[in-house]
């Protein structure tokens, strides 16, 4: 079934076309890979998809419900999260705090420690919140501070962060980069894990390890445009890939 469907999306800054006429349709419980040479307009399209940045044109239709226009924050609440290139976390709070805070957002938007009140809640988000750093490695070193965090515990933190809003969509913008090999792989059996939970996800990545070990397809973006789609058995040996993204060698 189709969780995510974007139609005609064009995006431009100035005389810069970013987006042209750019179209998807992600399918539930899959990773959908996005790759392409950098400037290509993977992050644009991201930003279209989480209301950062409003297309020119187009739509994006997340189960039946058009995203443009919508807040960010409503856009969340529908069950669409996203993991940026650069880890955001809250470096000067325990691993645990950081895990929690996502839990405190009220259906409305607003923040607050309302659903902190009252001894029966205040369990239930514990134990929510423990139970999502078990499964990703992180229990043991749950009161650490999280700016003492590696580049890979800081991604598993974000990670954290996202599974505990229960969501239907993970975005991720090339959720490897920067890390050592072990660290790489370490995400990959995470992401595998994850997956075994029906969550569907986008994942933004140059290393073609990490796409080929993870997508069920493949788009290709060149100069703001869908070059190529389909199973990543297919797209590596697509001549306009090669072309494209890495200027006709093998990838």
């Amino acid at each position: 079934m189709e969780i995510l469907k974007v139609e005609g999306v064009n995006k431009s800054f100035g005389g810069l076309k970013a987006l042209n006429e750019v179209n998807l349709s992600i399918e539930e419980g899959n990773v959908h890979a996005i790759i392409g040479p950098n400037g290509a307009g993977k992050s644009t399209l991201l930003n279209c998809f989480v209301g950062k940045l409003t297309p020119d044109t187009g739509s994006v239709t997340f189960m039946g419900k058009n995203l443009i226009g919508i807040k960010p924050h409503e856009i969340n609440q529908a069950g669409v999260s996203r993991v940026f290139q650069t880890p955001e976390i809250f470096s000067d709070l325990s691993i645990l705090d950081n895990v929690i805070i996502p839990t405190l957002a009220s259906n409305d938007g607003s923040f607050s420690f309302n659903a902190w009140n009252g001894v029966q809640k205040r369990g239930e988000i514990l134990d929510k919140a423990e139970s999502i750093l078990e499964d990703i490695g992180l229990a043991e070193k749950k009161d650490v501070l999280a700016a003492s965090l590696s580049r890979g515990d800081k991604r598993r933190l974000e990670l954290a962060m996202c599974l505990v809003q229960d969501p239907k969509l993970v975005l991720l913008d090339e959720p490897t980069a920067g890390m050592s090999r072990a660290d790489t792989n370490n995400t990959i059996d995470l992401l595998k894990r994850i997956g075994e939970r029906g969550i569907t996800k986008i994942v933004i990545e140059h290393d073609m390890h990490v796409v080929f070990s993870l997508a069920n397809k493949v788009s290709v973006l060149a100069q703001g445009t869908v070059i190529a789609e389909g199973k990543p058995e297919d797209i590596k040996g697509d001549p306009r890939v090669q072309e494209a993204y890495l200027g006709g060698a093998h990838i």
